[in-house]
């Protein structure tokens, strides 16, 4: 197999630059697609990616490409591809299936003429051929049909990146743990001033910004990766690269705080924090935002509030407008960042944002502001009317 090869590293509507800059920081230079960056590595690129990006979804390591007019081309052409260098005819497979503006419309009638190909070059070759296993197979294949081009991967990663490992409880609607560390690092966090989530549900920002200031690599937690059943895995190298990034880990000098309303979500936080090394770093509490004193002086907020999507509001307009008077009267001094799918809502939070961008929570559309909470803010902010005569973004 090659030394090197290209690589595309899925990530996050918005995240894209930002992830870029992460791998840059690791030493891969990566260019820059829609929902994704592209790169050619090494395993050791691989495998440092994996463990230490916090901003990617996964890792794919390209195969091949090639021209399909008919169906008997992807059977062929996936034939030809010598898999019995991946994984042996014991193991498992599983295929992911991708279609953009092709003639094929069904990504499952991919998928089996993908298997079949597979298994049956594994039966001409062995006698026997690998099983399908879609929960937890040694080899996941990604296949990408873009018109008449057929890109075929397979996924380093394993399960999505998302899954760090710390996160034994979850309470309704939490946020990613790659979006929660998109908006720290997007918010320009100088890992100095003290952060704060008044929302924290879970405790997911709190934690992201925790493994952030101590250097934890995202995949510290994790128990596997993909590439971790490869029969090219090089074990040598992979603890050469986990013990240098680990290396690095220092205990965080800045305060980080999250607090919630709802116990149930204080008690999954304070469960998912402890079981790590980062619990004495992370200070979580119940409390009610519009009524609590702000803990700090002044400090960096990150919020994800609720959207009247996946969390019913009785009143959005009037939630987020009280979002809007306790930072005026209460936390001036700060700067604060909310994400929220709730546009409308978000034009009668009473202040001016100083700065917009587009994201998606899942298949929700977003924005991410920025409010500086100056002294003088409370004058200078206006407020559109409820006939909804405000100016469009």
């Amino acid at each position: 197999m090659p030394t090197s090869f290209p690589v595309i590293a899925k990530t996050l509507t918005g995240l894209e630059e930002a992830l870029a800059s992460e791998l840059k920081e690791l030493g891969i230079n990566a260019e820059i697609l829609h929902r994704a960056v592209r790169f050619t590595g090494s395993n050791e690129d691989l495998y440092k990616a994996n463990y230490c990006a916090r901003l990617a979804i996964r890792f794919l390591k390209f195969i091949t490409s090639f021209e399909v007019v008919k169906q008997e081309d992807l059977y062929d052409r996936v034939k030809e591809i010598a898999w019995e260098e991946f994984i042996t005819e014991r193991q498992s497979f599983a295929i992911d299936a991708v279609i953009n503006q092709s003639a094929f419309t069904n990504t499952l009638f991919v998928a089996q003429k993908t298997k079949d190909a597979i298994a049956d070059r594994f039966r001409t070759i062995y006698g026997i051929r690998p099983s399908v296993d879609l929960e937890h197979p040694d080899l996941r294949i990604n296949i990408h049909l873009q018109k008449t081009l057929c890109t075929v991967s397979i996924d380093s990663s394993g399960h999505s990146l998302h899954k760090r490992g710390y996160r034994q409880r979850t309470f309704e609607a939490p946020i990613s743990e790659v979006l929660a560390a998109g908006l720290i690092n997007l918010s320009g966090w100088d890992q100095q001033t003290p952060l704060y989530d008044p929302m924290c549900g879970s405790g997911t920002i709190p934690m992201e910004a925790a493994m952030l200031a101590s250097a934890t690599p995202a995949g510290f937690f994790r128990q596997e990766f993909g590439f971790m059943k490869w029969r090219d895995f090089d074990t040598l190298l992979w603890d050469r690269i986990r013990s240098e990034a680990n290396s690095h880990i220092h205990s965080v000098t800045v305060p980080i705080h999250g607090s919630d309303t709802a116990r149930q979500a204080i008690h999954a936080a304070k469960i998912n924090i402890r079981k790590t090394h980062l619990g004495p770093d992370v200070q979580i509490q119940v409390a009610n935002f519009h009524n609590t004193k702000p803990p700090f002086e002044n400090g960096l907020m990150v919020m994800n509030p609720p959207y009247d999507e996946r969390i019913q509001l009785d009143d959005g307009i009037a939630f987020y407008r009280s979002l809007g008077d306790t930072l005026k009267h209460l936390y001036t001094g700060w700067q604060a960042w909310i994400i929220s799918s709730d546009l409308k809502a978000l034009k009668f939070f009473g202040l001016k944002p100083s700065r917009k961008i587009p994201l998606f929570n899942g298949p929700l559309e977003c924005r991410f502001v920025k409010f500086d909470l100056y002294s003088g803010a409370r004058e200078e902010d206006r407020r559109p009317k409820e006939e909804g005569r405000g100016k469009r973004e």
